[in-house]
């Protein structure tokens, strides 16, 4: 891996914001950051339990995405150093909700 990000890098990055501009996406996130807030596992487990629901349809396609995400990060397919930066909002906005649901677990 290099020292520092390159043009490959910032590709990936601009493909993971394009796959977050999809029309669903964006349904899909809203609904994590502004409906989404889990107080009990059981609650959590309700949805990602009901297949085929709008709402566990988005809970795996959110989910998904940052799964994926974080995985080309760990495995070096997107310099370390960049990605914090270019996605460290959304990291932020989502920091309330997985540690809450962890200390619920």
């Amino acid at each position: 891996m290099a020292k520092s990000p390159g043009t490959a890098d910032a590709q990936i990055i601009l493909q993971l914001y394009d796959l977050r501009r999809e029309a669903e996406m964006r349904k899909a996130r809203n609904w994590w950051l502004v409906t989404f807030w889990p107080q009990t596992a059981e609650e959590f487990i309700k949805i990602a339990s009901d297949l085929g629901t709008q709402e566990n349809s988005w809970l795996r396609q959110v989910g998904g995405y940052w799964d994926m995400a974080a995985a080309m990060v760990l495995h070096r397919a997107i310099h370390p150093d960049l990605f914090p930066q270019a996605e460290g909002i959304r990291q932020i906005a989502l920091g309330p909700q997985l540690l809450a649901r962890q200390s619920s677990v």
